[in-house]
């Protein structure tokens, strides 16, 4: 450990809650230096819905490798990158009547909301963009100043413009639709709001907290949004490629975006890939206006399009996303009444869940005693409050009951150090199985 402490910044964030030297991993499980094994439900921040190295992934990357096939590319036209063009238009975009142009960003989903947020200012001519409290959309400025967190903000050094905050879904209770106050102030010349070129949503704001709008919230979103002539983007980095049980988080509020985003699991092997999609006629961009030495990584186009061809053939594998996050929210429900005094409760959609536990001091003993278990799992939400379920899409039905059962212990010995609860655990659901398609199950195992 000597030499991170010498070398590595103090931004390093992860490596301090988790203090391993880690080296090896595979499907749901990290190892570290010293053997120990590790179920990994926090998956690279979401970018390893197929888990680690991927037997079907690795081997399409080692031919391509063998081969000489091109590394870096630029924007030039390559092989690996029409097929993945071909795979993910005719087996993710034409089967949900989608038609949107691609375009390539540097490898970083902040990189996307760039692309994205610039295009929408030039194509509008309007530079202010509504965002959402509790959002989280990147690092880089124009990202940053969409983003709502204070602790990232804060670390910018200038002012950020461009952006105007409006409540999320639920952000004033449960009872209050806060599109109706977007659309009063887009209507009201004095509301100080100035009319914007886009708004940007996430649909389940992951870092802000596993906060999950409505199916019927996304809807009016997208009303006012036609209403008043303002773009509206989804951001669908984290929450996209199946983490809600389909492809796109926004697929069962049926909206249509004008942009998304999509980066993070979309390169399948936790390679860095990022793109923008565009509705056809808001591609207004000049060659080279948006670019970037990295845009387009070849190793993740062949990774990218494996993944699609082995998992988003058909239905089966959204399926078992599906099952399997019926599964988690049932778990998480009952440990929530059990253990939470009234003051816990869970939040999410599909397989992209948490546990609200009030406060952060409270959400950190219970992530730091699970890791001590073999657990790998993280917090979110502006005080770090939520214990935060990202594990892989494609961990197996035993490894997920274990995984929560960990959970499970850990809250209830931390509860039970904080007075709410007694020291003893029962843990159920023993037989508990998850019903998905005999073809979907083998397809799991593979897999895992």
């Amino acid at each position: 450990m000597k030499i991170f402490e010498e070398v590595e910044s103090e931004v390093q964030s992860y490596a301090r809650t988790f203090p391993r030297v880690f080296h090896r991993a595979k499907g749901e499980f990290l190892y570290d230096e010293d053997g120990n094994e590790y179920i990994d439900f926090l998956a690279g921040a979401g970018t390893l819905n197929y888990g680690h190295n991927n037997a079907v992934f690795k081997e399409k990357l080692l031919e391509y490798i063998h081969a000489d096939g091109i590394t870096h590319g630029l924007d030039l036209h390559t092989r690996a990158k029409a097929e993945f063009l071909e795979t993910f238009n005719e087996k993710i975009l034409k089967p949900r009547g989608m038609e949107y142009m691609m375009q390539f960003t540097g490898p970083t989903g902040t990189n996307a909301v760039e692309a994205a947020l610039k295009l929408a200012r030039s194509v509008t001519g309007r530079e202010n963009v509504i965002s959402f409290t509790n959002g989280f959309h990147g690092v880089s400025l124009g990202s940053l100043a969409t983003t709502g967190n204070s602790h990232h903000r804060g670390a910018a050094g200038v002012s950020m413009a461009g952006s105007s905050r409006m409540p999320y879904d639920g952000y004033l209770g449960e009872d209050i639709d806060t599109t109706a106050y977007l659309d009063k102030v887009l209507c009201d010349s004095s509301s100080g709001i100035d009319h914007p070129a886009a708004v940007i949503v996430e649909t389940v704001q992951g870092e802000g907290g596993i906060n999950a709008a409505s199916i019927d919230w996304l809807r009016n979103l997208e009303t006012v949004c036609r209403k008043h002539n303002v773009l509206l983007i989804v951001d669908d980095i984290q929450a996209g490629c199946g983490r809600t049980g389909t492809f796109f988080s926004f697929e069962e509020a049926g909206i249509k975006p004008d942009i998304v985003t999509l980066s993070k699991s979309l390169g399948g092997y936790g390679l860095p890939f990022a793109v923008v999609l565009i509705r056809p006629e808001l591609d207004q961009w000049k060659p080279g206006e948006h670019n970037g030495t990295f845009r387009g990584n070849n190793f993740a186009f062949v990774t990218a399009t494996a993944a699609i061809n082995e998992f988003w053939s058909d239905d089966n594998f959204a399926q078992g996303v599906r099952a399997k996050g019926d599964y988690v929210a049932k778990r998480l429900e009952q440990i929530v009444e059990k253990y939470g005094e009234g003051n816990f409760s869970s939040c999410g959609r599909g397989m992209f869940r948490g546990i609200n536990c009030v406060n952060g001091e409270i959400a950190g003993k219970i992530t730091r005693a699970a890791f001590q278990k073999g657990l790998i799992i993280e917090t979110s939400g502006a005080d770090d409050q939520v214990v935060k379920f990202l594990c892989p899409l494609v961990i197996s039905d035993v490894n997920l009951k274990r995984g929560i059962d960990i959970v499970e212990q850990a809250i209830a010995e931390v509860c039970a150090k904080e007075d709410h609860i007694p020291e003893t655990v029962d843990y159920f659901d023993d037989d508990y199985q998850i019903e998905a398609g005999d073809e979907e199950h083998e397809s799991m195992k593979r897999a895992s």
